[in-house]
């Protein structure tokens, strides 16, 4: 069991544990290396982890890329690129374990980018800016805010909720290159004021769920 968590540098941001039968944890060590790991996503294979780290400042956040010890499961640091956007605080990888998405939340962005054979994240294939925060609550939504991006069990599309805009956007995926692009149509809008945070998909790709964190629906 792996848990991100806000830590510095020289600080174990992951937490790992071992989980029994019973679902006792058991801690057996962490890492280090990287700034604010908050949210992680395994590799469909278990042999990586990555990690959003929830940075801000001139170079914005970072996603990193962990490699997993097959007898421990302690990670260690492999690489980290530009999450092209501030506070990055959600990852997801799509099926094949070959993209990782991720949602900008202090700069209201989602990007794109290639995992590399050997587990390495490259720099980003898409960035794209959210538009049009809906400002029914100044404090929380005078700006786009994207809080997770999910991809269908098709591996087709992403759905990116933005808790600024009150707006779930769409994106087709192409799984060969890993590029986004805007669906059309580009969003389904949540009740004024929702602030939507994350989506789930339904396993028989029919309905879709959103929790939405300012007025405590779904």
């Amino acid at each position: 069991v792996y848990v991100g968590s806000y830590a510095g540098k020289d600080s174990n941001g992951i937490w790992v544990f071992e989980m029994d039968a019973a679902g006792k944890l058991s801690p057996i060590g962490g890492a280090s290396g990287v700034e604010n790991p908050s949210f992680l996503a395994l590799s469909p294979t278990g042999k990586f982890l990555y990690a959003a780290c929830e940075t801000y400042g001139p170079n914005g956040g970072t996603v990193a890329a962990f490699a997993l010890d097959p007898k421990t499961g302690i990670p260690s640091l492999l690489n980290q690129q530009s999450s092209k956007g501030q506070g990055p605080c959600y990852i997801a990888l799509d099926k094949n374990g070959r993209h990782v998405l991720t949602a900008n939340y202090g700069s209201g962005s989602v990007a794109s980018l290639p995992i590399g054979e050997d587990g390495k994240v490259g720099a980003a294939i898409s960035s794209i800016q959210h538009e049009g925060a809906s400002k029914v609550n100044l404090q929380r939504q005078n700006e786009v805010h994207a809080h997770s991006i999910n991809f269908d069990e098709q591996n087709r599309f992403a759905v990116a909720a933005d808790l600024g805009a009150d707006k779930l956007f769409v994106y087709q995926f192409d799984a060969k290159s890993g590029a986004l692009t805007p669906n059309s149509p580009a969003f389904a809008t949540t009740a004024a004021g929702a602030g939507p945070r994350h989506f789930a998909f339904h396993p028989n790709g029919k309905f879709g769920y959103a929790i939405n964190e300012l007025n405590s629906t779904i």
